[in-house]
């Protein structure tokens, strides 16, 4: 059985990911992985600490992987462990190793990084409404898509504009 293609949005804070992991997911009758950090935060019902990373790492890779059991074609996936890489280094100076080596070792197909052009949207769990601080982040993310090997493309736009840049790359690369 060919193992879905799994696609990865990633980048900073309010820049559409979930937004664009559902469309996708609706675009192409195939299942997203919803941000685990959300629920995680949601249910301390205090401020993260550094071990709560690792936890919040581990239930990502868990319901990712449960979720590609589901899958035919694609798996969009709500970020992944290098979001827990960059909070971690950014928060506390430091990555738990087990955080490192399974960014190592899982793959995906291709990255879709969320540029910062939309407009920022309040949130309780959301840190840095400021465009530099977003950019900051931007800078992070892309570091991390060119160095990791897949395939990754910077999305802009409006909503309607990046799910049509998004489907017409993945058309191109993996359905023609």
């Amino acid at each position: 059985m060919q193992k879905p293609k799994r696609i990865l949005i990633l980048g900073p804070e309010s820049t559409g990911k979930s937004t664009l992991a559902e469309d996708l997911a609706s675009h192409f009758g195939e299942p997203w992985v919803p941000e685990f950090a959300r629920e995680y935060l949601e249910k301390i019902n205090r401020p993260y600490r550094y071990e709560d990373l690792l936890e919040i790492g581990k239930g990502q890779v868990k319901a990712e992987d449960e979720l590609a059991e589901t899958a035919e074609k694609f798996l969009f996936v709500d970020t992944d462990l290098r979001v827990i890489h960059i909070w971690s280094e950014h928060r506390f100076g430091n990555t738990d190793p087990w955080v490192m080596d399974q960014i190592e070792k899982r793959k995906y197909d291709l990255i879709l990084l969320t540029d910062t052009d939309l407009p920022w949207t309040p949130d309780p769990q959301r840190e840095y409404p400021e465009l530099e601080m977003r950019q900051y982040f931007f800078d992070k993310y892309l570091q991390l898509a060119q160095e990791s090997g897949f395939p990754f493309l910077v999305v802009s736009g409006d909503r309607r504009k990046r799910l049509k840049t998004a489907t017409d790359t993945m058309e191109k690369l993996f359905l023609y």
